[in-house]
C-alpha cells in the first residue's frame, strides 16, 4: 500500500484505507494480550495451541479443543467385539433431546452415561431438568439396538509414544495426554498473534472477544488506522488534513507555493494557475488544456482473416505516445505533487495548497510586580486560614478486563501497544 501511494503521488484518506482491511479476514492479524492486576499477577491466562495456532481461556477448553479436532494425531480407536449384556431387557432409557439410548435405569453404567452426556452436550441446562427429559422406551427394537451397541467397545491405542499402550474410555485418554503431550502441545503466553483467517476459527470465550472486536472495528476502525498511520510513517509518507477532519496519507504535506517570491519555470506556474481558476478538475482536464495531443493515431492493423468456423481476433487498441509536451506537462506535475504544492486525490482530483492563515498575535503578560501588589492587598484584606491537614484518599484498582484482543493490519507487524 506505501509502495501504491508512491508510486501514484495520490492522496488516499487514512481510514478508507482502514474499512479496506478490515473487509477481508486474510489482510489484518489480531494480537491478544493479557492484562496484570495491582499485585502484577495475571488476571486470566491465556493457553495457546501449538497445532493450529488457537487462543483458548482455560487449560481444560484447549485440552477438549485438541482431542477433538487432533485425535488422530496421538490416538487411535478401533472398535472391537464384546460380551453382550446378560439378562432379559424389556425397555430402556432414551434422551428426548438427543435421542441416545442410555439403557436401562437399572444397569450399571446407566447414571455414568447419564452424567457424561450432559457434561458434554447439555452443561448449562440444570441436571434435575435434563434427567426428566428421559424418557423410558419399551420398543423391542430400541432394545435390541442398545444390547447390539454395547456388544462392542471402542479400544484406543497410543501413537507417538516409546512403548505400545492401549486405553479402555475416552476418560483415560484425557488423562494420558494431559501427562504425556500437554507440556509440549499447550503453552501459557502472555501475548500472542495470530491471522485474522485463523482467528474465524477460535470458539469460546475468545470467539467472543473477537466478534466484538471485529464489529468495533468494523464501526470504527481506529485501532487499524493507528497502526496503519504508524506503518505509513515508518515507509515514510506523510499526514494532512482535508477541512481539519479527513485524514489522509500522502508522499508529501501541503507547502503553499508563492508564485511572486519563488522563481519557477512558465509550465509550473501554468499548471498552480490552472489549478486555481478550475477547482476540482483532474489531470485528463489539466492534459487536454495545456498540452492538447496533436498526434493524429496510427490506422488500425488490417483485420487478420478469420480461419472457417472461427471467430477473427480483435485488435488492441494503440496507445499514441505522449508529445514532448505532455512529457513536459507530467514532470512539472510530479515534481509539485511531491513537493507538497499541489495534491492529487484518490478520486483523481487536483487542488493547490492554499497560504496560511497568519497566527494571531500572542496576548502580552501581565507584569509580575503587578500580580505581586495584587497579592499583598488580597493578603492583607482577607484573612488566610492555616492550610488543614489533607486526607490521602484511596485510588481506586484498576479493574484489569481478562483478555484484549488488538487488530493491525499485516503490511506491518503487530505493535506493543495494540486491528497484523
Amino acid at each position: 500500500m506505501a509502495r501504491q501511494v508512491k508510486m501514484t503521488g495520490r492522496a488516499f484518506p487514512l481510514f478508507d484505507i482502514a474499512f479496506l482491511v478490515i473487509q477481508k479476514p486474510e489482510r489484518y492479524s489480531i494480537r491478544f494480550a493479557t492484562k496484570k492486576n495491582p499485585q502484577g499477577q495475571v488476571a486470566q491466562p491465556m493457553f495457546h495451541c501449538a497445532l493450529d495456532e488457537t487462543i483458548w481461556l482455560s487449560e481444560d477448553e484447549a485440552v477438549g479443543h485438541v482431542l477433538q479436532k487432533h485425535f488422530a494425531t496421538f490416538y487411535q480407536a478401533d472398535k472391537i467385539q464384546a460380551d453382550a449384556p446378560k439378562g432379559v431387557y424389556t425397555f430402556v432409557g432414551q434422551c428426548g433431546l438427543s435421542g441416545e439410548i442410555l439403557g436401562p435405569p437399572n444397569y450399571h453404567d446407566y447414571q455414568t452415561k447419564l452424567r457424561k452426556l450432559h457434561a458434554e452436550r447439555f452443561a448449562r441446562m440444570p441436571f434435575e431438568v435434563f434427567k426428566s427429559r428421559v424418557k423410558i422406551v419399551r420398543d423391542e427394537a430400541v432394545v435390541k439396538q442398545w444390547v447390539a451397541e454395547q456388544s462392542w467397545k471402542t479400544e484406543y491405542t497410543c501413537l507417538n509414544v516409546p512403548e505400545p499402550l492401549k486405553l479402555a474410555t475416552k476418560e483415560e485418554v484425557e488423562k494420558h495426554f494431559r501427562a504425556t503431550h500437554r507440556e509440549t502441545i499447550i503453552k501459557t503466553v502472555e501475548s500472542h498473534v495470530i491471522s485474522g483467517m485463523a482467528a474465524r476459527s477460535l470458539r469460546g470465550g475468545m470467539g467472543r472477544v473477537v466478534q466484538d472486536l471485529l464489529g468495533e472495528q468494523r464501526r470504527f476502525p481506529m485501532q487499524i488506522a493507528t497502526s496503519l498511520s504508524q506503518a505509513f510513517a515508518h515507509h515514510g509518507l506523510q499526514f494532512f488534513k482535508v477541512n481539519k477532519t479527513v485524514t489522509h496519507v500522502a508522499v508529501a504535506r501541503p507547502h503553499f507555493l508563492d508564485l511572486e517570491t519563488t522563481p519557477v519555470s512558465n509550465g509550473v506556474k501554468r499548471i498552480v494557475d490552472f489549478i486555481n481558476a478550475n477547482p476540482k478538475c483532474n489531470r485528463r482536464k489539466l492534459m487536454e488544456a495545456l498540452a492538447p495531443s496533436t498526434v493524429t493515431p496510427p490506422a488500425a492493423p488490417a483485420p487478420v482473416a478469420a480461419v472457417e468456423g472461427q471467430t477473427a481476433p480483435a485488435a488492441a487498441p494503440v496507445a499514441p505516445e505522449p508529445t514532448p509536451e505532455q512529457t513536459a506537462l507530467i514532470s512539472d506535475l510530479h515534481w509539485l505533487v511531491h513537493q507538497g504544492h499541489v495534491m492529487e486525490f484518490a478520486n483523481g482530483q487536483l487542488d493547490t495548497a492554499k497560504k496560511p492563515l497568519p497566527k494571531p498575535p500572542k496576548p502580552a503578560a501581565k507584569p509580575v510586580v503587578v500580580a505581586a501588589v495584587a497579592a499583598e492587598i488580597t493578603a492583607a484584606v482577607v484573612p488566610q486560614p492555616e492550610a488543614a491537614p489533607v486526607e490521602s484518599l484511596p485510588t481506586p484498582a484498576d479493574v484489569a478486563a481478562p483478555v484484549v484482543a488488538e487488530a493491525a493490519p499485516t503490511v506491518v507487524d503487530a505493535p506493543s501497544a495494540s486491528t497484523s
